[in-house]
């Protein structure tokens, strides 16, 4: 890992609906370097999803980007005009989307989907697109015959890797892979997961890999953060952030998680998540928290560095 490559300051991503705005990713900030994976974890619901979406610009309605800046490339994705993010799409920063099974269109052939953005951005001839889509079809574990094939002749694995091939086509520096083992036997997860592995030694891109299930993340990731209610509690590296962790939800968290070894009880956390249309004041957590204090139901905890590269927000380690 070399220079920075993305810088995410106090972004924030509302839905604003009927019954109230949904703060859906709420002041999160953090640094990316070039070659890095970065795992991103937390309950569903928490934002890890639209903080994703949003680094695209692709947040749905009525969703809206209100607040905070993204930085890739030394280039504020937030301040570009539609035409203008159009163009760093796919080229500087592509996603693997959420469910293969409804990503792919599926009156058109795999071959015509692989090849539009080669047309689009590079100004390829098809039959050249075909030909790059083919080579990129290969590296992912298919033969080239599939670019003939509609996506529901697929099986769920095989979709997922199109979709894989299709966020590596243009080369980008900036891969978001959004759950991509959802929905896939644990056979097909372990395929997946070795073919990141492989795909980034050859590459040499960043990810961000966006999951709810920590056991991907702890195998794959160089550094990991957790989300809660809109807000990062906590990242760190990996090794740290697994083998020590610091915030209460984190440590809920892994002791959550089934082992093969040892006696220790799987337990819960207790509670439910916030309403993000009016979530608590102070810490999020605290109404969940067991080490709840008078100050977290009232104040919003600091970020605090406890040690070099690892930052939690939680009043147990801030100064007061």
């Amino acid at each position: 890992m070399s220079s920075s490559l993305l810088e995410v300051k106090d972004l924030r991503i509302y839905y604003y609906t009927l019954t109230g705005i949904v703060k859906a990713v709420d002041g999160v900030s953090f640094t990316m370097a070039e070659g890095e994976v970065l795992g991103i974890a937390g309950e569903s619901g928490c934002g890890k999803s639209t903080l994703g979406y949003g680094l695209l610009g692709l947040v749905p309605p009525p969703g809206k980007i209100v607040g905070g800046s993204i930085v890739l490339d030394k280039t504020d994705l937030t301040k570009l005009k539609p035409s203008e993010l159009r163009r760093v799409r796919w080229t500087r920063v592509s996603m693997v989307f959420q469910g293969a099974m409804n990503a792919l269109n599926p009156v058109y052939t795999v071959g015509h989907q692989l090849a539009e953005p080669l047309v689009l951005h590079r100004g390829l001839s098809v039959k050249a697109a075909l030909d790059v889509a083919a080579d990129m079809v290969k590296k992912v574990g298919l033969t080239p015959d599939v670019l003939r094939r509609y996506p529901h002749e697929l099986s769920g694995g095989m979709k997922q890797r199109v979709m894989i091939a299709m966020a590596l086509l243009l080369r980008p520096r900036l891969v978001i892979a959004d759950e991509p083992t959802t929905a896939l036997d644990v056979v097909i997860q372990a395929q997946i997961m070795n073919l990141f592995k492989e795909l980034r030694r050859v590459e040499r891109n960043a990810m961000i890999l966006i999951t709810h299930d920590l056991s991907l993340i702890a195998e794959i990731a160089d550094r990991t953060s957790v989300m809660y209610a809109g807000k990062m509690v906590e990242i760190g590296s990996s090794d740290t952030v697994f083998g020590s962790p610091l915030h209460p939800y984190t440590q809920g968290l892994l002791r959550s998680i089934p082992r093969l070894r040892g006696k220790e009880k799987i337990t819960w956390i207790p509670g439910v998540p916030p309403d993000l249309r009016v979530p608590p004041p102070g810490c999020r957590f605290h109404p969940r928290c067991p080490y709840a204090m008078d100050v977290c139901r009232s104040e919003e905890p600091p970020e605090v560095e406890v040690e070099k590269g690892h930052k939690v927000s939680c009043w147990l380690y801030a100064k007061r």
